[in-house]
């Protein structure tokens, strides 16, 4: 990294939101570390944005969801200026019936991991009197998730966390803003085996368009990131208007696929 430059760190960054954050950072002129799975397909991100954008994009293949990964990556990267917290996944079916070791890597990926790498990055932010923090949660997070039950409950964690985290840094220099986007089409439906539901059968967002809400959110400090349409903002009304066994319902028919 060129001592001029600034250090971004965005996990989950081979595909989706995650690779339209680290496009939107080259584009800004930090140098990246990008942290996936895929080896393969990291090095190559990586070695497009570099020759794009003439910046240094160094790959990282760890994977999050296994405990103390969050400490192993900050031994190799030991410091950072972005911390982009947007790997995750969800399991999708009945709770009983999901694997107990599936439930541990998602609660493992989308909670533990994030909140170490935040601990770990964050003394460091303050120190210098700078940093940006950007969780990517989902307006999943604002609903109780039948069928998602672990996922919808994991976002409701990144959010009220992020929020507590970013007042108690308030006049630091250093802020945490949590995005919470819809629907968004990218691998993690794939994984999720979600494209048969209403929530998706009903349209999905693309990622440059939501990751350059939730980037620019994060640039400007915004707490909380609810972007385009306005059927997210609607979600987010209607968890705190909505009686809870109504919310419930509509919840549930979002997302339900298999019969009880």
């Amino acid at each position: 990294m060129k001592p001029e430059r600034k250090l971004a760190i965005v996990t989950g960054a081979s595909g989706g939101l995650g690779l339209e954050f680290a496009r939107l950072l080259a584009k800004d002129g930090y140098d990246l570390v990008l942290v996936a799975r895929s080896e393969a397909k990291l090095r190559d991100v990586a070695q497009s944005l570099s020759g794009q954008y003439n910046v240094e994009a160094t790959p990282v293949a760890l994977d999050l969801a296994r405990p103390d990964s969050a400490g192993e990556l900050a031994r190799v990267v030991p410091r950072c200026d972005v911390l982009i917290n947007n790997a995750g996944f969800a399991g999708h079916g009945r709770f009983d019936r999901i694997e107990e070791s599936s439930v541990s890597e998602e609660l493992e990926l989308d909670v533990v991991t994030l909140t170490r790498l935040t601990r770990k990055y964050l003394p460091a932010m303050i120190e210098r009197g700078s940093g940006r923090i950007l969780n990517v949660a989902s307006t999943a997070g604002f609903l109780p998730g039948p069928f998602m039950a672990v996922y919808y409950a994991s976002k409701a964690y990144v959010i009220s966390f992020s929020q507590a985290v970013a007042e108690e840094l308030r006049g630091t220099g250093v802020t945490v803003t949590c995005f919470c986007p819809g629907a968004i089409a990218t691998g993690f439906a794939d994984r999720a085996q979600m494209h048969q539901t209403l929530l998706f059968r009903l349209g999905s967002a693309n990622a440059p368009t939501m990751a350059e809400a939730g980037y620019r959110g994060m640039q400007r400090g915004t707490l909380v990131v609810v972007p385009w349409p306005p059927t997210n903002w609607f979600v987010e009304l209607a968890a705190r208007l909505t009686p809870r066994r109504v919310l419930l319902w509509f919840s549930r028919k979002a997302v339900e696929v298999e019969e009880r």
